[in-house]
């Protein structure tokens, strides 16, 4: 079925074009994107039950952004009526006129465009005590699977997105929802405690409960973390190492993401500004971003300032050949926007923010990679991670690392680990790629420790050369 549109948003539309045609008298552009979004995170463990609606993944407003000619200016607000409509024309003209700079008045190419998203089980008709029951039902299961458990636990949450643009000539609605999901395990010998999670994610509905209540899924999540009892600290150095597909996409994000983000350029605080048409990774490495580019958390039709989505080609051959970029950098770099202007609410200001970024695919079987090694390491599961876009450098945290000897997995599992490193060494040193490209969307993106957004990342198996500690 597809997700139907905001029937709140839609009543206010004929109001919202008048305001934007009022302001047009004024201005030589003017703008509103209008939001209605309402979420939920189901948690439960040890600790009891959860259910709570997520405070900024749900709201309902409206951002005005005018350009007077000499620069932009923005206004947010939560009402608009019959009456309040002439008031409001006159608090974003007074806004607008302080309003100075030297940005260009933004395009405004025609475009008349909806998306209503498919998803097959909608999680506010299945109701908070049926998903409580299930996610009970999860881990009571995984705490049965070994006496060596101190706790197990399970979360599920959805987000269901409205979003409707207006100006002069674009009129852009979507209605979209994601859920995520994951199993948590706790494993404990004498003081020693261990503990590993297996997550989900999708542009979908409660459907992807079923994921998470799988018997593979629970089992791997409690096998791995009583495994994980057994890990030793690695010994620091410079080691051959194959990456997972999430470990893929973290390395994308942290090492390459940030750093392309064009907000940055104009700030001069991304050393990749230097480095556009040069070599800054194996030549196997092609890197990609955009909400047009996969179909996961971070995919929509249009951004909060009314770019359509895109599919942009970060590195081709291991060439950096394009960054990506809001609407405001973009005219000031004399760029394209590339549809990653996004914003935490409507009360915030967009950024140029990630959306679906990845690595492409390659030829190499994993088994063919794996039999490459000396010595070496297979890694998995990351939990965090950080990058420096000023000078390129890199540290992630990885739950664990599979030991290789002699091209085999000789079953000793080393963790916790931290990934380090300079970020072109780390790309150029890539000499291996599995075909298949899995994405995963169970986190959210900072920007410098605030202005959260949903992203999603991934890519192949990648044989690299990396430094663990």
């Amino acid at each position: 079925m597809k997700l139907q549109s905001s029937p709140y948003l839609s009543r206010v539309t004929p109001l919202l074009k008048r305001l934007v045609a009022a302001l047009r008298e004024r201005f030589p552009y003017a703008s509103v994107l209008a939001q209605d979004t309402l979420s939920m995170q189901y948690a439960v463990s040890s600790h009891g039950v959860g259910a709570i609606e997520t405070s900024f993944l749900t709201g309902r407003g409206f951002v005005a952004r005018v350009h007077n000619g000499h620069g932009l200016a923005e206004y947010a607000f939560n009402e608009i009526s019959e009456d309040a409509l002439p008031a409001l024309v006159e608090r974003i003209s007074a806004v607008a006129e302080s309003a100075r700079g030297e940005d260009p008045v933004p395009a405004d190419e025609p475009a008349r465009e909806t998306l209503n998203a498919e998803y097959e089980l909608d999680p506010d008709q299945l109701g908070t005590a049926e998903i409580v029951r299930r996610l009970t039902a999860i881990r009571e299961k995984a705490l049965k699977t070994n006496s060596q458990l101190l706790d197990a636990g399970a979360r599920f949450a959805w987000q269901k997105v409205h979003k409707l643009f207006l100006s002069e000539n674009r009129e852009l609605s979507q209605s979209y929802i994601w859920t995520t999901g994951a199993i948590l395990a706790l494993a404990a010998r004498g003081e020693e405690i261990k503990d590993y999670f297996e997550s989900f994610s999708g542009l979908c509905g409660s459907e992807l409960l079923s994921r998470l209540e799988s018997d593979e899924a629970i089992a791997k999540a409690c096998d791995t973390a009583v495994a994980l009892l057994d890990s030793q600290p690695i010994p620091p150095g410079e080691y051959d190492c194959i990456c997972d597909p999430e470990t893929t996409g973290m390395i994308v994000h942290e090492a390459f993401g940030h750093g392309v983000e064009m907000d940055m350029f104009v700030k001069d605080r991304a050393l990749a500004k230097q480095f556009m048409g040069k070599r800054v990774a194996s030549d196997l490495v092609n890197m990609h971003d955009g909400a047009a580019a996969a179909k996961e958390c971070a995919t929509f039709l249009f951004d909060d300032e009314g770019t359509l989505a895109q599919d942009t080609r970060v590195i081709e051959n291991g060439i950096l050949v394009a960054g990506y970029a809001d609407a405001v950098s973009a005219a000031r770099l004399g760029v394209k926007p590339t549809g990653n202007g996004r914003r935490e609410s409507y009360e915030r200001k967009a950024y140029t923010r990630m959306t679906n970024t990845f690595f492409e695919g390659g030829r190499d079987k994993l088994e063919d990679m794996i039999a490459s090694i000396q010595h070496g390491y297979l890694l998995e599961n990351p939990n965090s991670g950080m990058e420096d876009p000023k000078n390129w450098g890199i540290q992630c945290m990885v739950n664990i690392a599979r030991e290789i000897r002699d091209g085999k997995l000789t079953g000793k599992i080393f963790s916790p680990i931290v990934l380090t490193g300079y970020v072109p060494d780390l790309l150029k040193s890539i000499s291996m790629m599995s075909p298949t490209v899995e994405l995963g969307g169970g986190g959210f993106c900072g920007k410098g420790y605030k202005e959260w957004v949903k992203v999603s990342d991934g890519g192949p198996y990648i044989k690299a050369r990396i430094r663990l500690g």
